[in-house]
């Protein structure tokens, strides 16, 4: 049986602005090169496309640095998609301007008006419930706010706490299938994934927890040889994707892009 979580038609991602060496940083560790950046994009997109997906590239946005990061916006689901309210004032734009684009692709579009604020980087979407991560950037009411609006299409939403000093929760986890997670050691230790099946990154190597199960492939960020053989020794077929450059402002492979199978 195709899996809802991880097997999609659609992607939407959008091209890096140059904008992009004044994005959010956690640590400034240097800014972007973005001639790498553009490339490691253009690698990404064809690795959903791969699949046979049909991936929108939507233009970059000059006037919001963090742009490219375009899952923080919204969550796309099956039956409906809902635009986000970013908790980082600076990108209450971003999901404003991704609406439209979402118009055109569902029916059904609906968004969190606050006073609470989501972030999709925030959001892991199993086949059985909605985990959603408190954060720096997602509170409570927001949480509140998006069960319910997924409640009455028979989505349960559990609240969990992303660790400390980590940016999103899916900062250190993603669905490698519907019962299958890969996390790090810390994340997993506070419970929040019992019950599922958990492949641990190797000593090193958290920042390739978030990963995407796209369709057939595993997405993962070069660089993490022993997590990689980890996942391929589980049956998954993981493909790298460099991410050195939107790494250095806290962004992961999830971010760039919203995936979806729109009914």
């Amino acid at each position: 049986m195709t899996q809802k979580s991880t097997h999609f038609s659609h992607a939407i991602s959008r091209t890096p602005s140059k904008a992009i060496v004044d994005g959010l940083r956690a640590v400034d560790v240097g800014a972007p090169d973005y001639a790498t950046l553009m490339e490691h994009h253009a690698d990404y997109v064809a690795a959903l496309r791969s699949t046979g997906a049909e991936v929108t590239v939507l233009p970059a946005m000059e006037e919001f640095p963090d742009a490219v990061f375009v899952e923080d916006t919204a969550l796309c689901l099956q039956e409906l998609a809902i635009v986000m309210r970013p908790g980082a004032p600076s990108r209450l734009g971003e999901a404003n301007a991704m609406k439209p684009t979402l118009d055109a692709m569902y029916s059904n579009v609906a968004q969190v008006e606050g006073p609470g604020f989501i972030e999709g980087g925030d959001i892991l979407v199993s086949e059985r419930e909605i985990l959603v991560g408190l954060s720096d950037r997602t509170t409570q009411e927001g949480v509140d706010e998006l069960a319910e609006i997924v409640a009455p299409f028979g989505y349960s939403v559990r609240v969990v706490q992303t660790p400390p000093g980590v940016l999103h929760f899916k900062t250190d986890c993603s669905l490698l299938d519907g019962n299958t997670i890969l996390s790090t050691p810390v994340l997993d230790a506070s419970g929040c994934f019992d019950g599922y099946t958990v492949i641990h990154t190797a000593e090193g190597e958290g920042a390739c927890a978030n990963s995407i199960r796209y369709n057939d492939l595993v997405l993962m960020p070069t660089g993490f040889p022993e997590t990689k053989a980890r996942v391929e020794a589980a049956g998954f077929n993981v493909k790298n994707i460099g991410n050195t450059e939107a790494a250095k402002v806290d962004g992961g492979l999830s971010c760039m892009s919203l995936r979806f199978s729109p009914s």
